[in-house]
């Protein structure tokens, strides 16, 4: 059930890591306030198709 989703800087629109989540108990898109090293700051990053 554990998929594998891209997750993408919402300020540069870079795709900077992977991570896995449950579908089945997490079935919206997962944002994460991760560092982005293109912005060089803290910023959300949200799940891509």
């Amino acid at each position: 059930m554990r998929d594998r989703i891209i997750l993408a800087c919402t300020d540069c629109k870079q795709r900077n890591y992977v991570s896995k989540k449950n579908k089945k108990n997490t079935t919206e898109r997962v944002e994460l306030k991760k560092y982005c090293k293109f912005c060089n700051a803290h910023t959300v990053h949200r799940e891509t198709k």
